[in-house]
């Protein structure tokens, strides 16, 4: 087979296509200390600049040789155009919520989409960001995928509802949560196709809120499949799932979601997946990027990133964001492993 461009192997992974060899890349936050300090960038700045968001998701494959150029590196946006409060965030970790607008499930009935929705400064940021990004993919050559992340209707009906009445709700005020789970799913599908308008490639629906590490996972398939199913189509672009936790029971529901892939925590077993919905939506993940990526050797690295492509993962990804400590040189040995896999192969 010939040798593909990083963008030809991340489509046609997502398509459930053959590839000369899967990708490797990360398709949740890629923001490290080390690559701040190469690139003079840093937190807080970077999660709202977008001149500085885009020169630290750059580092992400310029420097650190990951297959795509992932960003933000928090996502506030969506909830704080509807009236979430948050902090700035600190030099080593992401903005925290404050404060939420929907107290009671009443309320919920007077929420609608902002007209001036994307004039709002988070979501504005975003979208200059994209600009900047994809001018200079284009600019220097680059043949490979731009992937922006975003909040899903979970995590929006979370953040709106905060996260006590969210689980409170979906047993005493399943109307109300229903509601917002529905809004939800149409900002994020709006906003998805926005930021494919200004050049995203990719873009990733993060809504772990939905999964059984906090939701209950009786009512997944009612509450979210069929908003999934209606995103899915709406999306005009390549589209992924991220779901944090242990996923095993919502496998089956997951794979007919309607998106192209879905990104999976190293609490779910790859293997497994594999075996059971593999061969339906293109799996990604699932290193540790706290217990392997963080903390471990380079050995341990590469056998984790090897292991995970023997298990059957079509994108070898981190299992979720990428931890701001995290050693340039393991995230190097992360994506060299996919190259020695290949090669050890060939050799047998």
């Amino acid at each position: 087979m010939e040798t593909m461009t990083m963008l030809e192997r991340f489509t046609k992974s997502l398509q459930l296509k053959e590839v000369d060899k899967i990708p490797v890349c990360s398709v949740t936050q890629t923001g490290t200390m080390e690559l701040m300090e190469l690139t003079g960038t840093s937190w807080p700045k970077a999660f709202t600049d977008p001149k500085e968001m885009a020169a630290l998701a750059m580092a992400g494959y310029e420097i650190a040789g990951l297959e795509g150029v992932r960003y933000p590196f928090s996502s506030p946006d969506i909830p704080q155009a509807f009236g979430c409060a948050y902090s700035s965030g600190t030099f080593n970790s992401p903005p925290h919520q404050l404060d939420f607008p929907c107290q009671t499930p009443e309320e919920v009935l007077d929420l609608t989409i902002p007209e001036d929705l994307y004039e709002s400064p988070g979501i504005k940021s975003m979208i200059e960001t994209t600009d900047i990004l994809r001018r200079q993919i284009d600019e220097k050559g680059y043949e490979l995928p731009l992937i922006a992340g975003i909040l899903g209707p979970a995590s929006f009906a979370s953040c709106i509802a905060g996260v006590n009445n969210y689980l409170m709700w979906s047993v005493k005020e399943q109307d109300a949560l229903q509601q917002l789970i529905n809004l939800g799913g149409e900002v994020c599908a709006e906003y998805a196709n926005v930021l494919y308008d200004h050049g995203a490639d990719s873009v990733v629906i993060i809504d772990s809120e939905s999964g059984p590490d906090l939701f209950p996972p009786p009512l997944f398939e009612p509450m979210f499949l069929s908003v999934y199913q209606k995103m899915a189509k709406t999306m005009k672009g390549l589209n992924i799932l991220h779901m944090c936790g242990d996923a095993t029971v919502i496998l089956d529901p997951l794979a007919k979601s309607g998106f192209h892939g879905l990104s999976i925590e190293e609490k779910t077993s790859m293997k497994y997946a594999s075996q059971t919905i593999g061969d339906q939506i293109c799996l990604i993940g699932n290193i540790s990027p706290s217990d392997e990526l963080l903390l471990q050797s380079l050995e341990v690295v590469k056998k984790a990133a090897k292991q995970c492509i023997e298990d059957g993962v079509r994108i070898l990804a981190p299992g979720c964001g990428i931890a701001p400590y995290t050693p340039l040189a393991n995230l190097k040995a992360f994506v060299a492993a996919r190259d020695e896999y290949y090669a050890e192969k060939e050799s047998v």
